[in-house]
């Protein structure tokens, strides 16, 4: 029987096969997954922007893993693809369609996917203060009213909901 521990190089994340390992590959499904909400919801707000949407989503994740699991979702893509918590995956939102053909040649996306990686690996800084929510300025949603702001990135409003 063929000894099977040598059969993953490490430097690569591929097996002898070539494949990625079933972790990297998940990795980098979230990692694309949080990048295009990244670029669906706050792409003409620059990085500073993209940031803040990646604060929120790792900030709802911290608060479903601190509660053993929340209503919206306990891991990033679970966040970001909860029906009706981030517009651009919305089917109805003229966004949906641009964010399934966008790729990796828009400096945008690509700015999206490399914020994308240095938030997965812990390395943003939280400029919303632990917001789980936001919303653009021009829009008046219910669940922010007598809510105090934390935090303003450019057009979005950022809010703490959950304690």
């Amino acid at each position: 029987m063929k000894d099977k521990s040598n059969l993953y190089d490490l430097k690569s994340r591929k097996n002898l096969h070539g494949d990625k390992s079933m972790s990297d590959f998940y990795d980098d499904i979230t990692r694309d997954v949080l990048a295009r909400t990244l670029w669906g919801e706050a792409r003409g707000e620059g990085a500073r922007g993209m940031v803040g949407v990646a604060n929120v989503v790792l900030n709802r994740v911290k608060v479903a893993q601190e509660k053993g699991k929340f209503w919206w979702g306990n891991n990033i893509i679970q966040v970001c693809q909860k029906p009706y918590q981030f517009s651009c995956w919305n089917r109805s939102d003229p966004n949906f369609k641009k964010l399934q053909n966008i790729g990796i040649e828009d400096k945008h996306f690509a700015k999206a996917m490399e914020l994308a990686g240095l938030a997965i690996a812990g390395q943003l800084e939280d400029l919303t203060r632990g917001s789980t929510h936001y919303h653009a300025k021009e829009i008046k949603p219910y669940w922010a009213r007598a809510k105090e702001p934390i935090a303003v990135i450019g057009s979005h409003i950022f809010y703490r909901l959950v304690d």
